[in-house]
């Protein structure tokens, strides 16, 4: 019997258009003959709808989304399953639209990548693919997972980072400290976003100024980096659970200099090239074997570190003298990564399947779990009137 598979795009996010292309990719290579799939999309203002034409890319370039259902969700206790109703029904009425077995959230960012909407579907029970709420949002956070993965002794650059509402009364004892601990020249970050949205390189103090200024339209955590100059960017997925995980092919993106851009991740490049001839990127890696080695190492480190499941992309730096550095680890939705597999045996469709079979095996693991402890604790504790008694 086919399980149902709810994919979900949009949200209300900076990646938002991101978000409709990632959807429609996943909906595209999903093994049909397996899953039966449910577009579920997220518009601008966060309200959610289902339809037909939300199968279809060209649907979104030509505006034509004409049969959008808006919808809210349910959850069935009887059988687990999540059920989508029409969004004006009346409040007794039990119209159903579709059934759902597992949750594929694609949206980027804000609301979607990091941890909300898993949250969301963990209090429903829901099983869903990717890592959980702490994964996700240490994941997203980029100062929360620095501090994680220092504190497991993995490679970073050096960084400080700073509320926006300090910045706003503090600038000076700012520039002063990160001039005194990092020097010129930095990156400086939202710290909670993706896509190299809001991201800049300063080299001078007017720069570290007017980045900052971008960056704080973005979020209202910042963080700030020291730049390594002339790095190799070499990168590496992982996928699995707990310390069930494999990681893929190591790949070196080409045709970027100091950023790799919002235009050089979704527009420019060739996602389906491997290889030198006609790719903006080189799979697998021409590095030597012991760095690779130990860059898969330090990977499924990261991985396991925030606790994360399902597939996710880790980002390297590599300076001139062969120092490795994590830059950031992506998890679902934030890199699929399908690339980076396909050396390793898994076309995308493969590693679709896979990744829901991981997704269910983490649920299956989760329900193990004991969520109940009778202490008979009413019957212990005594309140009387407005004031709290004593046990």
């Amino acid at each position: 019997m086919k399980k149902s598979v709810g994919v979900i795009f949009g949200g209300r996010s900076v990646e938002h258009e991101v978000s409709v292309i990632t959807g429609m990719q996943i909906i595209e290579n999903i093994d049909k003959e397996k899953y039966d799939i449910v577009p579920i999309y997220i518009d601008k203002e966060g309200k959610w709808f289902t339809g037909d034409s939300l199968r279809e890319f060209i649907n979104f370039k030509d505006s034509n989304l004409n049969d959008l259902q808006e919808i809210v969700l349910s959850e069935n206790t009887d059988d687990h399953n999540l059920y989508l109703h029409p969004e004006n029904i009346g409040l007794f009425k039990k119209k159903v639209l579709d059934k759902i077995d597992i949750i594929f959230p694609t949206i980027h960012g804000t609301n979607g990548e990091d941890g909300t909407i898993q949250g969301l579907f963990e209090l429903m029970n829901i099983p869903y693919v990717g890592g959980g709420v702490l994964a996700s949002s240490v994941g997203m956070d980029k100062i929360l997972m620095k501090d994680v993965f220092k504190a497991n002794g993995l490679p970073i650059v050096e960084y400080l980072w700073f509320y926006r509402s300090r910045w706003e009364k503090d600038k000076e004892n700012i520039i002063k400290d990160i001039e005194e601990n990092l020097g010129y020249s930095v990156f400086v970050k939202p710290a909670n976003l993706g896509s190299s949205i809001g991201i800049s390189k300063a080299k001078d103090r007017d720069g570290l100024i007017h980045a900052i200024e971008i960056a704080i339209r973005y979020d209202r955590k910042i963080i700030i980096e020291k730049a390594i100059e002339n790095p190799r960017e070499i990168n590496c997925a992982v996928m699995g659970y707990d310390d069930k995980i494999e990681s893929s092919l190591c790949e070196e993106p080409l045709g970027w200099e100091e950023i790799l851009t919002f235009e050089d991740k979704y527009i420019k490049s060739n996602t389906k090239g491997i290889g030198k001839e006609g790719s903006r990127r080189i799979i697998p890696a021409e590095i030597d074997d012991s760095i690779r080695e130990n860059i898969e190492d330090i990977a499924k480190k990261s991985f396991m570190a925030i606790d994360c499941s399902g597939n996710s992309r880790i980002d390297f730096l590599i300076d001139k003298d062969n120092n490795i550095y994590i830059n950031e680890i992506n998890t679902l939705p934030g890199s699929v990564a399908f690339y980076l597999w396909e050396g390793k045996g898994y076309s995308f469709t493969k590693l679709i399947d896979k990744m829901i079979d991981i997704a269910l095996k983490v649920h299956e693991n989760k329900n193990e779990n004991m969520y109940s402890y009778d202490a008979d604790l009413f019957n212990k504790v005594h309140l009387g009137g407005t004031k709290v008694g004593k046990m």
